[in-house]
């Protein structure tokens, strides 16, 4: 699996959601509305989820291991940051 493209949209509203992120995997497929989330421990990613009907909320798509979720985690938050670097940058 290799991730082709990385797409993030910032979030400018204050509050733990950072930005949104759609991923194209091997130029083939795509995932949208991947979460960046600020936590206690710092950064990660929350995957594409929808609500069930008793209030939870479950997982669309998501990486089968550790090893994937790692390498998705790294990737996106690697191009989320290079965003901010370059946005300060301008300024």
């Amino acid at each position: 699996m290799k991730i082709t493209d990385v797409r993030v949209r910032k979030i400018t509203k204050i509050g733990k959601m950072k930005a949104v992120v759609s991923i194209t995997i091997d130029n083939e497929f795509v995932v949208h509305d991947i979460k960046v989330i600020e936590g206690e421990k710092g950064l990660f990613i929350a995957m594409p989820s929808k609500k069930t009907a008793d209030g939870e909320y479950r997982d669309i798509a998501h990486p089968i291991n550790s090893e994937t979720r790692s390498i998705l985690e790294e990737t996106i938050l690697q191009r989320y940051q290079e965003g901010l670097d370059s946005a300060e940058e301008e300024y």
